[in-house]
């Protein structure tokens, strides 16, 4: 069956008619299933048809503000049971990069308890006082909604006397209820500012958490559809990875931009639910 990739669907995606099939679903989180607090659809329902399909799903969001835990315990709320292995989170990915590189150690963070329980489960001090006086082995950037400006000029600093920089994500918003708000590439453009140089970012478009989440399915690139909002991350990372690419229009980016972006998604729809439900 062929379909336009610039095309927008509403129907129910045939994803046994596409060559090879579908197998697997990796979805972003923020702008796919939720915006904060806000359920985009009936999520219940939307599982429900994936678990008819007979399809693997992984939840892989570049959001590092939250524990696995708390990701699980907030998909539950919308009526939707994951097992903590089926959630990744940006934070995860970059405490066990930092794991790979370090034997323990201080590191200073602009993030939130996501981020620093990561850390912390993988044996490293995360410090968020500026003023704490300590030898550090990297600083890590994600979103911190609590930022001060005291927390931007220490980890400008010490990046710029020679600590390794890492990120999270990249990503300059995120969706809210309200529109859209400040991400953590926002806070990272700042400290690459005032530092002069630029981190190792973990998350999408980086193909890392599609990787784990390929793995932990047991499935090929090309037989996973990778669901996003935003086109710089999710789909460039899914194409980059070799997965197919769906973006939806409840987050970030739009149906124009999807039309301009080279190569184009696979395929465009207006939501999650529009691409699997009967």
């Amino acid at each position: 069956m062929s379909r336009s990739p610039r095309a927008v669907y509403s129907e129910p995606l045939p994803l046994d008619l596409l060559e090879p099939p579908i197998r697997g679903l990796i979805l972003d989180m923020d702008g796919v299933l939720w915006k904060e607090t806000q359920p985009i659809g009936d999520l219940a329902v939307v599982f429900a048809a994936i678990s008819r399909r007979k399809l693997a799903v992984t939840v892989a969001t570049n959001n590092a503000m939250k524990t696995v835990a708390q990701c699980r315990a907030k998909l539950n709320g919308f009526g939707v049971d994951l097992e903590p292995s089926q959630i990744i989170t940006s934070a995860e990915a970059t405490a066990d990069t930092l794991a790979g590189a370090f034997s323990g150690g201080s590191v200073f963070v602009v993030g939130e308890r996501g981020l620093l329980q990561a850390l912390e489960e993988r044996g490293f001090e995360a410090v968020t006082d500026p003023k704490t006086d300590r030898s550090y082995v990297a600083v890590v950037v994600g979103l911190d909604r609590a930022l001060t400006y005291l927390s931007l000029q220490k980890a400008a600093t010490l990046v710029r006397a020679g600590a390794p920089f890492f990120a999270t994500n990249p990503d300059k918003t995120f969706p809210t209820p309200e529109g859209l708000v400040p991400g953590a590439g926002a806070v990272l453009a700042a400290i690459a500012a005032a530092s002069g140089s630029l981190p190792t970012v973990i998350g999408k478009p980086s193909p890392l958490l599609f990787q784990i989440a390929a793995t932990r399915m047991q499935l090929a690139p090309e037989s996973i559809l990778v669901v996003g909002d935003r086109l710089e991350t999710d789909v460039a990372g899914g194409q980059a990875f070799g997965a197919r690419t769906a973006l939806v229009l409840t987050g970030v980016s739009s149906e124009a931009e999807a039309q301009a972006w080279t190569p184009p998604p696979t395929m465009v729809a207006p939501s999650l639910g529009a691409l699997l439900s009967p």
